[in-house]
């Protein structure tokens, strides 16, 4: 590629050449160094809070993290794929986070999974988060009842709206 991936000009960028730039990298399959495509994820996400939910931009980003989940072979790249959802808030995107949980290879993308559904207050995936209480990857059920004692204890408190944790 011959622009370099600087992240502080790609913030220059306008959404729509900034997310066509990051859409090139991560969907040609020729960058190989996934720090690259992990600053393509971030910069993506980083979109949705310029453009809002009603642009059809935020729903280009929300299948862009599914396609990474779902085709990226590096599991920290889908990894952040996993918390940018969670992060932004994409709730229709909730069905493809329990896919990963159940499907992916990776204990540290299940374990990503597993938050961003925290962070979404999902009560809808409690059957799923119980059945990963007895994973194998002692991250994964870690994070699983971590997510379930959570959810509890926020069943009252509404949707998750991105406000800070602390």
């Amino acid at each position: 590629m011959e622009f370099v991936f600087d992240e502080y000009n790609m913030r220059n960028l306008p959404p729509r050449q900034r997310l066509d730039k990051v859409i090139q990298v991560l969907k040609n399959g020729n960058e190989r160094d996934e720090s690259i495509r992990w600053d393509c994820i971030w910069l993506a996400g980083e979109i949705t809070e310029a453009v809002g939910k009603d642009d059809p931009i935020y729903t280009e980003i929300a299948e862009l993290m599914v396609w990474v989940l779902n085709n990226d072979d590096n599991g920290i790249v889908r990894h952040e794929a996993a918390f940018q959802i969670g992060l932004h808030n994409i709730r229709e995107k909730i069905p493809d986070l329990v896919n990963s949980i159940l499907n992916d290879k990776s204990d540290l993308v299940k374990h990503e999974a597993i938050e961003a559904l925290g962070l979404l207050r999902d009560h809808g995936s409690k059957e799923t988060l119980t059945k990963m209480l007895d994973d194998k990857g002692e991250a994964v059920s870690e994070t699983a009842a971590f997510v379930l004692k959570r959810l509890e204890r926020l069943k009252d408190r509404g949707e998750y709206k991105g406000e800070a944790i602390l």
